[in-house]
């Protein structure tokens, strides 16, 4: 019956197709040229609801840098496939039992915790646009409360974890060979027309580009990179297959020359802070000894000598731990204004109230002017020190489980260490947060919150699928 109806829709718009085409017509005649492959695509999804938790998963990666190309709130679509997954995931209960106890766990709950949270902040007094509310909230809360649960019921094997490693180190790879064809061959005229009117005073600075590749920004391009090099390093390391370990590596290393060329000085953060929990968790005093001397060496190089200063990456990068330089110097000034202004204002201004978010949809009002520079400065901005509390408070429990996982749950050396592996990442892009916004933004958010899940169900993987271990 479906097959029959497909077919005569088919039939349908192919000759609405002719008709609008010979009338000249074109924008029509493309509508209807697309429909039977959106239609087609929709009916797959249905089938198969994981095809569409995928899909949300590659267009988190792509969406913002096609949206220099082709213009357009693309970054809805994300919100759009995620929730006809998980429309085709309630149909597809009809079929077969839909084990739903799977996502029901203490991360998801924290999830709705903090979603609850952000609805609350829609009737904050205190808010100057509803409408802003709606857009910002999607990257603080709503992508958590709707990733979570979905990885738990569509991802909960060892197979999808190995082809997540493998598809985010794909578009990693991708990411890098992006940014490299910036530094050395040049942005290509919609970039250069990105850096013209929008990004170049963050961008062209005197020492030369920052590259961002196919990302928001550089800031996000370099958090994105630090988070793949930190995760897949430990992969490579707790990898038996001599392939798979050599990719990672490859990958790690790559992402990191990226990281670097990025020019993000708050990036360092992903790795000092993802490598430092990595030694903690090994319960290894010689891991943990070597860690320590490495992070506090590399530290030490950079604080205290002037070694690669000749190199623009680097020098920058050490710059950053200047706290006299006049970026960290704003900062601090900026924080003042807001603890000042967010006395009186327990549960902040709003959500959509700062950054860009509030210069679009509440420009001249004090928190739209006041720049955060920071996750959660933001958070604290918008939604109050109660907010900020219970985030961080989320983000510890979240972080604190999986070390116990981690240390006192998992037995085999290679779920130790992928677990080990996405709690450093984790941790890293926490770290990173302090000064930008790595954890809100795309593809970090969607990654963290997968990696969340992943890790809370490895002890029940290695149970069940012992034969893998």
């Amino acid at each position: 019956m479906v097959k029959w109806l497909f077919l005569s829709l088919l039939s349908v718009c192919f000759l609405l197709i002719l008709f609008f085409f010979k009338s000249g017509n074109l924008p029509l005649g493309i509508v209807f040229f697309v429909i039977p492959f959106v239609l087609l695509y929709l009916g797959q999804i249905f089938a198969s609801p994981i095809v569409g938790f995928w899909s949300a998963f590659v267009a988190n990666y792509f969406v913002m840098g096609i949206a220099r190309y082709l213009p357009g709130p693309l970054g809805l679509s994300i919100d759009g496939l995620l929730i006809i997954t998980w429309l085709a995931l309630f149909f597809s209960q009809f079929n077969h039992k839909v084990e739903w106890k799977k996502a029901w766990n203490g991360f998801t709950i924290a999830s709705i915790l903090w979603f609850l949270y952000a609805l609350f902040e829609l009737v904050n007094p205190e808010a100057v646009s509803r409408e802003a509310w709606f857009y910002a909230m999607r990257g603080v809360s709503f992508y958590m409360i709707l990733t979570l649960p979905l990885t738990f019921l569509l991802f909960n094997e060892p197979k999808h974890f190995d082809q997540f490693l493998k598809w985010w180190a794909v578009f990693t790879l991708i990411g890098v060979g992006k940014g490299m064809m910036q530094k050395f061959i040049g942005p290509d005229p919609w970039e250069n027309y990105w850096l013209a009117t929008v990004g170049g005073k963050t961008h062209l600075l005197v020492g030369g580009l920052r590259v961002f590749s196919f990302f928001t920004d550089a800031a996000t391009y370099g958090g994105s990179m630090g988070f793949s090099g930190v995760v897949f390093l430990i992969v490579a390391l707790h990898t038996l297959q001599f392939k798979r370990k050599t990719f990672f590596m490859v990958t790690s290393f790559l992402a990191f020359f990226a990281m670097l060329i990025s020019g993000t000085r708050g990036a360092m953060a992903v790795p000092f802070a993802g490598f430092t929990l990595y030694a903690i968790l090994s319960k290894k005093i010689k891991v943990l000894l070597i860690g320590c001397i490495l992070i506090f060496g590399i530290f030490g190089l950079l604080k205290f000598t002037t070694i690669g200063s000749s190199v623009y990456e680097i020098r920058r990068f050490r710059g950053g731990l200047d706290k006299n330089n006049d970026s960290f110097q704003v900062r601090l000034e900026n924080q003042k204004k807001l603890k000042a202004y967010l006395a009186s204002r327990p549960f902040g201004g709003g959500i959509g109230s700062a950054g860009n978010w509030g210069l679009r949809f509440s420009p001249g009002t004090f928190l739209a002017v006041t720049p955060t520079d920071s996750w959660f400065v933001q958070i604290w901005a918008e939604q109050g020190i109660v907010g900020l509390y219970l985030h961080i408070g989320i983000l510890v429990y979240v972080l604190a489980y999986s070390a116990y996982i981690i240390m006192f749950k998992l037995k085999t050396h290679e779920f130790k260490g992928k677990a080990s592996a996405l709690a450093a990442g984790i941790f890293g892009i926490i770290g990173a947060s302090y000064g930008s916004g790595a954890l809100g933004q795309m593809p970090n958010g969607l990654i963290v919150y997968m990696s969340m899940a992943f890790i809370y169900m490895m002890p029940m993987w290695e149970e069940r699928f012992s034969d893998l271990c």
